[in-house]
């Protein structure tokens, strides 16, 4: 188990990945995956510039990992089992359950996904007993939540020009995201729409 000055170390790098996608218009979300003492693979959400929505920091820091395994001559099945994630915030639904059959052992998050968290905040992909879906991993959240929710708020804050054109409904609300993103980002994380409810989260270490 790393130390507090490492996981520290790590989040920090994995929030300069996050400010980086900020920067670009993307969802604030930085990973980095820890081999041995040593960063070998990051990422930052690439949704927008992909145009696909499966693009999360945590698929694009392990397409790189895996690229790192070949380029050195490593077992991905050896390396895996022992690497060390760190992310900005929980992995949703869909990354837990990857993250699972990949057999990574431990995830270090910054904030809470109340809505789409799979490390405990709507299911537990990584510790249900799942036959034939790989190993439950430890989840350990609330590294730097704050800065962590922060940049999120401000992204949700502004107006994403890569959102849908928002649906009315007949009432006139708006169904879809292109329309009060701020709102939109309280109501994804269960807030109520100015992302405060992130900063509850302090700087606590949480294990899931």
């Amino acid at each position: 188990m790393a130390d507090q000055g490492e996981i520290e170390k790590y989040m920090y790098s994995a929030l300069d990945l996050a400010r980086a996608a900020l920067a670009k218009g993307e969802v604030p979300v930085g990973c980095v995956m820890v081999y041995q003492g040593q960063v070998v693979a990051q990422g930052h959400n690439r949704v927008n510039e992909s145009k696909n929505a499966t693009v999360h920091a945590e698929m694009v820091a392990v397409g790189q990992l895996l690229e790192w395994c070949m380029k050195v001559g490593l077992d991905k099945n050896e390396v895996l089992p022992i690497v060390q994630l760190y992310v900005t915030c929980e992995p949703c639904i869909m990354c837990a359950g990857a993250l699972r059959l990949l057999n990574i052992p431990t995830v270090w998050y910054g904030c809470p996904n109340p809505r789409f968290g799979g490390c405990g905040s709507v299911l537990s992909v990584h510790s249900d007993r799942l036959e034939s879906y790989g190993q439950q991993f430890k989840c350990i959240g609330g590294i730097f939540a704050e800065p962590c929710a922060a940049l999120l708020k401000q992204f949700y804050g502004q107006q994403n020009p890569n959102a849908p054109n928002p649906k009315k409904k007949s009432e006139g609300r708006s169904t879809g995201l292109g329309g009060n993103l701020a709102s939109n980002f309280g109501s994804a994380f269960g807030g109520s729409g100015d992302g405060s409810e992130y900063y509850a989260a302090g700087y606590g270490y949480t294990e899931f």
